[in-house]
């Protein structure tokens, strides 16, 4: 069993990356909802991330999406992360927010929106170069609503065929990461429905192409631990983007709905070491804070994904084993329970206060009076949003 200083070192290395989107206003297919003090521009975005950072210890790396977070001078933008104590992380394509790509993208039947959608791949890629970032992450929404609509089986082939040209197109050290989603937009299929599509076409790539699975792109009752260790015992778990959902896509904040899920994930993760920084899995949040303050919303997800991992930490690795290997049912299925009933919350505001950080990040982030500051500083000009 891991000593206390050892779960601590471990959260400690672990970063969270947070989505510049999260910090913009958001919404449902019906209603997009505005709040006090959003940002206007990516810039305020990175500010933002930067005190999510700064308050929890955890959230070093922020994601940004082309074209929302569009900017003339990507290295400026780079160079503000760095002032601020953060990095650029992974840069997200928008492929699916064009009226060309009604019909799909890069499965699309015309070769002109193809080419299209193919060149934003490649500009995202150029994006990496200039604001440091190694991975590129991948969403198509390409689907068909109708049997019949389209061939299956060549909108596969045009779907490889993209892929390639980007793959070519990556520069030393950095990844595709291609995510995948059951349904919506596309309700009859999509292009890239489930983890074993995605598998398939990244091992067609080669070493810089892993799957990043979404917690809440699944159908209802799926095992998400099981994909967890099939990739990782592949080498092809790329990244994580962390929500969480009661009935499909929901977005909502990490460990809302099912936090037993995520410590079953992150247990898969740290019994194969895939927490260490080393193993280069991207840990994401992809969340909508639509009714909720969305700073403190992130912060208290950052400290979510933290207790899971810390309670996924204290599982008695020896118990458990000796169970296994004993055919001990409950045995077995104690040890891991055991470690998920350990309140972990003071060890982790002690790891807080050993870094010089305040024990209650929530209530931190509350008494510092950065809301109030920039919600008058925010007052003029657009808030960013969807595809803003």
């Amino acid at each position: 069993m891991r000593t206390n200083d050892a779960v601590k070192a471990a959260v400690r290395a672990l970063g969270v990356e947070t989505a510049s989107w999260a910090y913009a206003n958001s919404g449902t297919r019906f209603k997009v909802f505005g709040q006090p003090g959003v940002p206007r521009d990516p810039y305020e975005k990175i500010d933002d991330a930067a005190v999510v950072n700064r308050l929890t210890g955890g959230a070093p790396t922020v994601s940004l999406h082309i074209p929302w977070d569009k900017v003339d001078d990507y290295a400026s933008l780079a160079a503000h992360a760095k002032e601020q104590g953060v990095r650029i992380g992974a840069i997200n394509s928008n492929v699916f927010q064009d009226d060309d790509y009604k019909l799909g993208s890069v499965t699309n039947p015309d070769p002109a929106v193809r080419r299209k959608a193919i060149d934003h791949l490649l500009e995202c890629v150029d994006i990496m170069d200039a604001t440091g970032s190694a991975d590129l992450k991948l969403w198509f929404s390409d689907g068909t609503n109708y049997p019949g609509q389209d061939s299956i089986r060549a909108r596969q082939d045009r779907l490889a065929e993209a892929l390639a040209e980007t793959y070519q197109r990556l520069g030393e050290g950095q990844r595709m990461l291609l995510e995948y989603k059951l349904f919506e937009p596309a309700f009859y299929t999509t292009d890239v429905p489930d983890w074993g599509t995605s598998y398939a076409h990244c091992m067609e790539l080669g070493e810089k192409a892993q799957v990043v699975i979404d917690t809440g792109h699944h159908a209802p009752g799926t095992n998400i631990e099981f994909i967890v260790a099939f990739l990782l015992r592949a080498a092809k778990l790329g990244g994580f983007d962390f929500n969480s959902r009661f009935y499909a896509d929901d977005d909502l904040m990490v460990g809302a709905a099912d936090p037993f899920q995520l410590f079953r994930i992150l247990h898969e993760i740290v019994s194969a070491g895939a927490h260490e920084p080393a193993a280069r899995i991207a840990f994401m949040l992809d969340q909508c804070h639509n009714i909720e303050p969305k700073i403190p919303a992130i912060i208290r997800s950052v400290m979510n994904v933290q207790e899971a991992l810390a309670k996924a930490l204290l599982v008695d690795d020896d118990t458990l084993a000796k169970a296994q290997a004993d055919g001990d049912v409950l045995g077995a299925n104690a040890a891991l329970m055991d470690a998920y009933n350990t309140d972990v919350r003071p060890l982790l505001a002690e790891l807080r206060a050993d870094h010089g950080l305040d024990p209650d990040p929530i209530g931190a982030y509350h008494r510092s009076g950065y809301f109030e500051t920039i919600t008058a500083a925010r007052a003029d000009g657009v808030q960013a949003g969807w595809g803003a």
